[in-house]
């Protein structure tokens, strides 16, 4: 007998067989705030029995982006490939004490049996016709059943859904080990959940109807029940069952995509749980909130715009050096070096400009490159030839400031402006469209600071050059 704790023990347990994509990543964020909020413990366990669609490369997925979120587990990971000793051994038992039988139907049987029955409109399900023994058949390889209860019934006390009744009646004796020696995944989902002394099992409600006879292999092994809590499934835009086309990738290409972990997870714990009007928060506020009562039973809808909202809010509440390390890691997916600027000035400057981090490194490559040619409407509006003498104006003013630095660049800026008898703005996008290419820029002062004296001055050397036209 395995022993029994009282702490809490919960586990995030995907499959190999895909990506780790938005659904997986609210499963394990809630299983592991969960664990956290009562100080439990978080286990992380891979469920490859499906050798023929497992891969180490979806197993790599799921550790990178678990890491990547922050989600770290205390146990595991578990791989249940490594632990068939241990199932086959639960199996002896069972057949040992007659809780399990073999099973000697061929393919063929099953299918005669499935179309008789659907003829008689019944609901296809094995009839146990091998339950009380069966001689061995040649050339078939048994598989192993378990002895589900005839009689009775199981009630599945959700934490989401509440009481959700099953009879013992509708439940078919489950095949737990196959013809090849490969154990099945409910069985060995039980096996593991009772030795790893799993107290809240939190999934996604795909799993209720797994849940019954689980529970009733579980008691045939003496071991207790855990806590069920079945999330709602997470829905496309249009209310259908999420996929690609609605962004259902994985959650690595968030990442690819400039999202801030801790704003994807602040979204999908938002996403079918609530508290109050709160609606950014930051991971450890969400431990400390979060209880898995308070989820919603009714399925929730991905809504893309809403989770770039909710990244804005995230970067805005960051300093540009917090940002800086995200912003660097974006700016090298571009093939661009991010040594000798300042990308904490950078971040700061273009926080509030932009919606990701992805964003944010697009829309800062001028201060690492410079054009190799203007934007032409904005070169046509602020770059013609009118232009040429507010741009030398302005690189004689610039080149005479004492200390760069933005509060002293505004100044001489607002000067000039004042001296010509113009807004701010008939300076300003000139020189922006000079130094950035294009009549999009953070502030003008930010921008000539980081850019540095040298940079902006050869920059507006090279727009005084452009406004004159050719030689």
């Amino acid at each position: 007998m395995v022993e029994r704790t009282t702490e809490i023990r919960t586990r995030f347990a995907p499959s190999p067989t895909g990506l780790l994509h938005i659904g997986g990543v609210r499963t394990a964020l809630f299983s592991w705030a969960y664990a956290r909020h009562h100080r439990g413990t978080f286990i992380l366990r891979i469920e490859d029995t499906d050798r023929e669609r497992s891969t180490d490369d979806a197993v790599q997925v799921i550790l990178d982006g678990m890491r990547w979120l922050g989600l770290d587990w205390d146990e595991g990971p578990y791989f249940q490939t490594q632990r068939y000793d241990r199932y086959r051994a639960v199996i002896d038992q069972f057949l040992g004490d007659g809780r399990a039988y073999h099973c000697y139907c061929s393919k063929e049987e099953l299918e005669s049996m499935r179309a008789a029955q659907l003829a008689r409109k019944e609901k296809p399900r094995y009839d146990g016709r091998c339950r009380g023994g069966r001689e061995p058949v040649p050339g078939v390889v048994p598989v192993v059943r378990f002895r589900n209860p005839v009689e009775g019934e199981v009630v599945v006390h959700d934490v989401v859904h509440g009481p959700i009744v099953f009879q013992n009646s509708e439940l078919d004796d489950l095949i737990i080990l196959r013809s090849d020696g490969n154990p099945t995944y409910n069985f060995c989902v039980t096996v593991d959940d009772w030795d790893m002394r799993i107290t809240h099992v939190i999934r996604g409600d795909d799993h209720i109807n797994n849940t019954p006879r689980q529970i009733n292999m579980l008691r045939a092994m003496g071991g207790e029940v855990p806590v069920y809590a079945h999330l709602p499934m997470i829905l496309g835009p249009d209310g259908t069952k999420l996929s690609k086309r609605h962004g259902a990738v994985s959650v690595l290409q968030y990442r690819d995509e400039g999202y801030l972990p801790g704003a994807l997870l602040n979204y999908l714990g938002r996403l079918g749980w609530s508290h109050g009007d709160l609606e950014v928060f930051a991971l450890e506020e969400f431990v400390g909130l979060f209880d898995v009562e308070a989820v919603n039973k009714s399925a929730s809808a991905l809504n893309v715009d809403k989770i770039a909202w909710t990244n804005q809010q995230h970067m805005m509440r960051m300093s540009g050096a917090q940002l800086a390390p995200f912003l660097a890691e974006q700016l090298g997916r571009s093939g661009i070096d991010p040594a000798g600027r300042d990308l904490a000035a950078i971040a700061e400057a273009l926080k509030e400009r932009t919606r990701t981090l992805k964003e944010m490194a697009e829309g800062s490559q001028f201060f690492f490159r410079r054009p190799e040619a203007y934007e032409p409407k904005a070169a046509a509006k602020h770059l013609g030839a009118d232009a040429q003498p507010v741009l030398a104006a302005l690189r004689t003013a610039l080149a005479g400031i004492a200390g760069w630095e933005a509060g002293a660049l505004h100044e001489c800026l607002t000067q000039l402006a004042e001296a010509r008898g113009v807004g701010l703005g008939k300076i300003a996008q000139p020189l922006r469209v000079a130094l950035a290419g294009s009549g999009v820029s953070p502030p003008i002062d930010q921008t000539l600071a980081i850019l540095g004296r040298d940079e902006s001055l050869a920059r507006l050397d090279r727009a005084i050059a452009f406004a004159a036209g050719p030689a």
